[in-house]
This record gives C-alpha cells, structure tokens and sequence, in this order.
C-alpha cells in the first residue's frame, strides 16, 4: 500500500522536509511519497478537509499552523499538551493524532554528542515559536536554571513563567542584559541569523566549554556560530534539530528506525 505525507505551512517552498524524506523512503525501500502543500492563514479548516479527504498518512505542520492546528486533533499526546502547540500528525482512518517532536528534535544532538544538560545553567535567546518546547525539553533534562532574554520582557515574562509551572528555575531579562559568561548552555531561538544579521548578543567571555546552539538553519554557519567558533565553544547547529524532528516523525509514521546517515545526506545537500 502506499503512503502519502506532506508538510503544511506558508511559505512552504524553502522546506527541506522533502527532500529529508524522500531520501529515507528511498532508502528503506518503502512505497511513500511526500510533498510541501501550502495552506495559507486562514484556510487550515479547508486544508485539513482536503488532507482528510486524499487520506494522508501523516504530516507536519509549520509556520503559522502548529497553535491553530491543535484544535484539529483527534488526540494528541503529552508533549503536545505541555507545548500547546503540533508539528506532527499521523492519521489513523480519519483519527487525528497529534505529536510534538521539537522537544525531542531539540535534545537530540545533546544526546548523539554525549552531553549532558542535568544541572547546566542555560540562557535562551528569543521566547518566540520554538521557545516553548526548549524550555519543556530543559526542564525534562533537569537544567539547573534557565535565563529567558527576549526584546519584549512581557514574552519573556510569560515563558519564564511556564518554565516555573513545570519545575525549571527560571528568570526573564532584557537581550543585552545576560552576561554570557554565567552560562553553560547559550540558544539562540530568535530567527536572528536567517538573513545573515549580526548575532543578537556578543559572546566575549564564553570558554572552550560553553555550549552555543543555533536553531536557525539555513545559512548553516550564522554569525552567532562563527562567534562561537572563534572562542572554540562547543558548536550544535540548526539542522541537527531539524534532523531531530525529522528522524523522529519519520518513526512516529513507520513504526521503524530512520535511516540517519541517508537523512542528514538529504539535508546536508540541500545547503
């Protein structure tokens, strides 16, 4: 039989989700197929009519879908619940389940490189879409604290709040004013970088040790990483986490382990 799974958002031409899977079908000999669709803001009741109808197998959900998209689901499971928000849905005979596999996705590269996160002092940049499910996923590895510095203290307010509903000593501070040198893990999840801008914050003062993690993608080096590089930190990049969620959709829907290697070849490729 068959299966068909797509990525839903606008814009969706850029997605390198294709591409990831289409190399790991490919790989494992499984009859799939999947595309990028886009559904714009505003039209998602429709495109999840339309999915329904196709009988997709599953999909994932991007900007700006992964809130309104809960309302949608048939069940979704803890880490969604915790987030509030989905990114991907498998599709049972019309059930709806939904996953959120950024927590995961996010910790993953920790995990393949043996370091460990228990009793770290972390300092997030941004409180913005992927915030929520970096906070869960240090406070699931038991961080010590986490300092949320975003341009707007109110966002930062709130997620520092939620870190503190599910166990994380938490603070909210204003972008310049951390010192990069009280942290052992430093995450830029603002989309600073994207367009080649300057890196949100200077990083004088990290050591060898520190652990600097950019979720921004594309390009793969930004200016925070080649700041990091300089002071000989530890780098994770971008797509390590997208490989991440990747890996761990395509398991959600096969019920088999991802082909890893073939995968991050896809990805690397699309650079």
């Amino acid at each position: 039989m068959a299966k068909s799974f797509a990525v839903i958002g606008d814009p969706i031409d850029h997605s390198l989700s294709p591409n990831i899977h289409s190399a790991a079908f490919r790989e494992m000999d499984l009859d799939s197929s999947y595309i990028a669709y886009r559904i714009p803001k505003g039209e998602l009741d429709a495109g999840i009519a339309g999915l329904k109808k196709i009988k997709i197998d599953g999909f994932n959900i991007t900007i700006p879908h992964k809130i309104e998209m809960m309302k949608y689901l048939d069940k979704a499971d803890e880490s969604c619940s915790l987030i509030g928000a989905v990114n991907t849905v498998s599709n049972e005979k019309g059930i709806l389940m939904g996953y959120n596999t950024d927590m995961d996705g996010f910790l993953e590269p920790f995990k393949k490189r043996e370091l460990d996160v228990a009793d770290s002092k972390v300092l997030l940049l941004g409180a913005g879409g992927a915030a929520r499910a970096i906070v869960a996923g240090f406070a699931k590895e038991k961080a010590k604290s986490i300092t949320v510095a975003n341009r707007t203290l109110d966002n930062a307010d709130n997620l520092s709040g939620f870190a503190r509903s599910i166990g994380l000593d938490a603070h909210a501070a204003k972008l310049g004013d951390a010192d990069v040198r009280n942290y052992d893990i430093i995450v830029n999840a603002t989309s600073v970088g994207l367009g080649n801008e300057q890196s949100v914050i200077s990083l004088d003062g990290i050591t060898g040790e520190t652990i600097i993690y950019d979720i921004v993608y594309m390009p793969m080096n930004t200016d925070f990483v080649k700041k990091a590089k300089e002071k000989n930190a530890v780098v994770i990049y971008g797509y390590e986490m997208l490989l991440g969620q990747a890996v761990r959709a395509f398991e959600i829907w096969h019920g088999m382990k991802a082909p890893y290697n073939a995968m991050k070849k896809a990805l690397l490729g699309g650079f």
